[in-house]
Order: structure tokens, then C-alpha cells, then sequence
């Protein structure tokens, strides 16, 4: 056996879980009540580093302060469930500032690319076409710690002065040693003994949602619990964005489409115009003067 699938095996992670040796003698009630109650472990591990979360949002919300980016980078299952939530912040937040790289590049988010994860060239190279810099943050994500292409390109952002934070469910690992901070969601091992898709995911996917909304609600680009920067590219999310504008001004509907209309359709503009009572070019300066921050531009063309 060689030393790198011994130190494999070693993993939390990758060790069998008693409660599911006899998963394929189960009935599918028995199965599901077995996942589910695995799945209740997952809140509890997330619940151990909040500590460690909300500093990562602090780093995160002063290079974006300071026009940097916030990129993920991962590998399989951790690439996709980066992709997932980079995607969403788009619409959400109306930010492309929230991006990702995965092992294998965008064909691997619908086709199965395991051999790109031990790919430490391309890992390097792929960070070193989107030029990291000191306000740029990177998160690595990675089950074991361990995998070939993120540690690659979390070492070379490094290198490149960028921020770097750890994702990961095992302590002491590699991607640890390489980060500036780290967050390891202990989850234990899993019911299908290695299958890293399913705890250890679901515990990523919590953490990546609390760093990204962390983070937009801190640069303001939330308002109260809504979500001003949404960007009404659909008529879904025009409704939504007329729904919100009604909701923190207690316009009506009608009063509410004429300012989104009024705003050209970006909807933080239409909120500091009503909440406010004054012009799109009013808006559009005191969100300018503020960075986007959505409260203190109403707070700021209210009193000019």
C-alpha cells in the first residue's frame, strides 16, 4: 500500500461507520431514518467552528471592502458545491466578485473528472490565470485536506499574497498548514463508508451559505432580511424585487413598480429612492459614496 493511500485511510472521513454495516440488509425506511439521523450531526459540527466562520467572513468582507474577490477552489464534490453557491451570489447579491475554480474546469460540474483532482499543474496554473492578490480571498475546500489540484492552487495563491482559508473535515491536514485560517467541520465518518458527498458536503454547503450571506449582509448589500441587490433579470425576481421594495418601504405595488421602472431596474436604487424620497441620481451617489451599503445610503440621501 502506498504511504499516500495509507494516510487516506487514516482519515476520519474515510473510516467505516458502524451504524450503517448491514446499510444493504436495511429496509428504505431503516435507510432513510439512518441518513437523517447522521445528517443531524452535521448543524452540531458547523455549530463547533462559528468562531472560526465568522473570522472568515471578517477577512472576506475586508478584501471585497477593498476590491477584491472571494474565490473558491475544490475538487469532485467540493468544486461543485463551490460552484453552487458562487453561481447563486450572482442574482442574490448582483456581485460577480464571488467566483470558483474546480478540478477539471466547468466540464466537471456535470461530468465526473477524478483524475483532474491529483493534477498539481493544472491546480497551480488554473490560480495563476485569475492573478490573486492581497485583496483577494481563497477558500480551498477539500474533505480530507489532502487533494493534489487544491493544494496547488491554495499554495500558489499564497504565494501571490492573497488571503487563504481552509475548508475542510479533518484537522491537521495539509490544506491547514498552507491557509491562513482554517474551519474543520468534524462530521465523522460517513453511512457509505468514504462517500465524502454526503456529510461532509452538506457541512460545506452550510458554511459556504453562511460566509457568502455573512458577508454581502455586512457590505450592505442585504437590507433588514432582504435581499436588496437582487437583480431582476427574470420576471421572477422582478416580482421579488418589487415584492422587497414594498416590504422595506411600505410602498404599494404600483408606487413600487414605477420606481423600480424609474431606477432602470436595479433595485437598490429603487429602494434608497423610496426609502429616502429622493431621485435615481440622488440614490445612485449616496449608494456610490457608501459602497453599495443599502442602509447607510438611504440614512445618507435622507438627510442631504
Amino acid at each position: 500500500m502506498s504511504r499516500r493511500a495509507s494516510s487516506l485511510q487514516g482519515l476520519r472521513t474515510e473510516k467505516p461507520n458502524s451504524a450503517g454495516f448491514d446499510l444493504d440488509c436495511k429496509s428504505s425506511l431503516e435507510i432513510a431514518r439512518l441518513i437523517n439521523a447522521e445528517d443531524a450531526v452535521v448543524a452540531l459540527a458547523v455549530t463547533r467552528v462559528l468562531t472560526q466562520i465568522a473570522r472568515a467572513i471578517d477577512i472576506v468582507v475586508g478584501g471585497l471592502r477593498s476590491g477584491g474577490r472571494l474565490i473558491y477552489v475544490g475538487a469532485g464534490t467540493s468544486g461543485r458545491i463551490a460552484a453552487l453557491d458562487a453561481v447563486e451570489c450572482a442574482p442574490t447579491f448582483n456581485t460577480d466578485r464571488v467566483q470558483f475554480v474546480i478540478a477539471g474546469g466547468a466540464k466537471a460540474l456535470a461530468t465526473a473528472s477524478e483524475i483532474s483532482e491529483d493534477d498539481v499543474k493544472q491546480g497551480r496554473k488554473e490560480m495563476v490565470r485569475r492573478k490573486p492578490g492581497r485583496n483577494d480571498v481563497i477558500i480551498g475546500i477539500a474533505s480530507s485536506g489532502r487533494t493534489p489540484f487544491t493544494l496547488a492552487a491554495v499554495a500558489e495563491a499564497r504565494r501571490r499574497g492573497a488571503r487563504t482559508i481552509a475548508l475542510t473535515c479533518n484537522p491537521n491536514s495539509p490544506l491547514e498548514r498552507i491557509a491562513r485560517l482554517t474551519i474543520v467541520t468534524q462530521v465523522g465518518p460517513e453511512v457509505l463508508t468514504g462517500s465524502s458527498r454526503m456529510k461532509a458536503a452538506t457541512a460545506h454547503k452550510m458554511v459556504l451559505n453562511i460566509i457568502s450571506t455573512g458577508t454581502m449582509a455586512r457590505l450592505g448589500y442585504v437590507y433588514g432580511n432582504l435581499m436588496a441587490n437582487v437583480s431582476p433579470k427574470n420576471e421572477k425576481l422582478r416580482q421579488r424585487a418589487i415584492g422587497i421594495l414594498q416590504r422595506a418601504t411600505g410602498a404599494g405595488r404600483e408606487f413600487a413598480c414605477r420606481a423600480l421602472e424609474a431606477s432602470g431596474n436595479h433595485t437598490p436604487v429603487a429602494l434608497v429612492m423610496l426609502a429616502a424620497k429622493v431621485s435615481r441620481t440622488s440614490a445612485v451617489t449616496a449608494l456610490k459614496k457608501c459602497g453599495g451599503h443599502v442602509r447607510r445610503a438611504i440614512a445618507l440621501a435622507a438627510r442631504s
